[in-house]
C-alpha cells in the first residue's frame, strides 16, 4: 500500500533536486549538475576533523592529521566532515541555516552517517551544539539539533538535544582569525543543569553544520568532558579547509 502510495505522489510530485528544480529519480537527491558541484569528501582524510588529506585511504595505517590538528590540540577523540564548505556544499549549508530549508536535514543525516561510519560505537549518544536561546528565538530552530535528531534516527543511536546549553551569547565568529574564535568561546558552553549527567560515561557524538577553526566544537567537547563524558567525537557537516 505504501509503495503504491509513493508511487501515486511521484506521479503528481515528481521528485525534484535538493538543490535546483531539476527533476530526479529519488527523493532527496541532487541532478547529475549539482551532484558534481557538490564537494562530498571522499580518500584519505584527517582522523581528528575529517579534512580530506593527500593520498588513498589504508584502513591498516596509522591516522593521519591535517596541519591544523597538528597545530591546534582538539579535546576530542575523532573527527568527520561529509562536505567541504565551498560550492555547491555551502550553499546547502546556507540553505538549511537561513533559508529554512529544514528539509535538507535528511539528505545531510544521510551524508553525515556514510562520513562516520569509521568512528561509529553502539553506545554513543549523540548531541547538537547549542544555540543561545535568544538566538534561538531569532532563528526559530537550531540547525545543528534538526541535523543530529535526523542522524540518530538514521543511526538508531541515543540523541540528547540540549546536552549542552549557551551560558552567554557570543558574538559572530565571522571574520576572526584563530586566536578570537577560540577567545570568543571561552566558558561560552556548559553541561545543561538537569541533562548533562547523561554524557557521564558515554561516548557523545557532537554535531554542528560547519567546522572552521573548531572552537565551538572545542568548547562543546570541554563541556562533554566536565559532564563526565568517556569520550567525544565530533561531526560537522561540512569543513572549511585551506585552498
Amino acid at each position: 500500500m505504501q509503495t503504491a502510495i509513493g508511487q501515486a505522489l511521484h506521479l503528481i510530485y515528481p521528485p525534484q533536486c535538493l538543490s535546483c528544480d531539476a527533476l530526479v529519480t529519488t527523493d532527496f537527491g541532487l541532478c547529475g549538475a549539482c551532484w558534481r558541484d557538490t564537494p562530498f569528501i571522499a580518500g584519505l582524510t584527517c582522523d581528528k576533523c575529517g579534512a580530506p588529506l593527500p593520498g588513498e585511504t589504508n584502513a591498516g595505517s596509522s591516522p593521519e592529521c591535517c596541519d591544523d590538528c597538528l597545530t591546534v590540540p582538539r579535546p576530542w577523540h575523532q573527527g568527520r566532515a561529509a562536505l567541504l564548505y565551498r560550492d555547491n556544499g555551502r550553499r546547502l549549508v546556507l540553505a538549511l541555516k537561513h533559508g529554512d530549508r529544514q528539509d535538507l536535514a535528511r539528505p545531510a543525516a544521510i551524508w553525515l552517517a556514510r562520513a562516520a561510519r569509521p568512528i561509529l560505537t553502539p553506545d554513543m549518544l549523540i548531541a547538537p551544539v547549542p544555540l543561545h536561546w535568544r538566538r534561538l528565538l531569532t532563528r526559530r530552530f537550531n540547525q545543528a539539533a534538526l541535523i543530529s535528531a535526523a542522524l540518530s534516527r538514521e543511526l538508531a543511536l541515543d540523541h540528547c538535544p540540549d546536552l549542552l546549553s549557551r551560558t552567554r551569547r557570543t558574538p559572530s565568529q565571522e571574520g576572526r582569525d584563530r586566536d578570537d574564535r577560540f577567545s570568543n568561546l571561552a566558558e561560552a558552553l556548559a553541561p545543561h543543569p538537569r541533562r548533562g549527567a547523561r554524557a557521564r560515561g558515554r561516548h557523545v557524538l557532537l554535531v554542528d553544520d560547519v567546522m572552521t577553526s573548531g572552537a565551538t566544537l572545542s568548547a562543546a567537547a570541554e563541556a562533554c568532558r566536565s559532564a563526565g563524558a568517556r569520550a567525544v567525537s565530533v561531526l560537522a557537516l561540512a569543513r572549511v579547509v585551506k585552498d
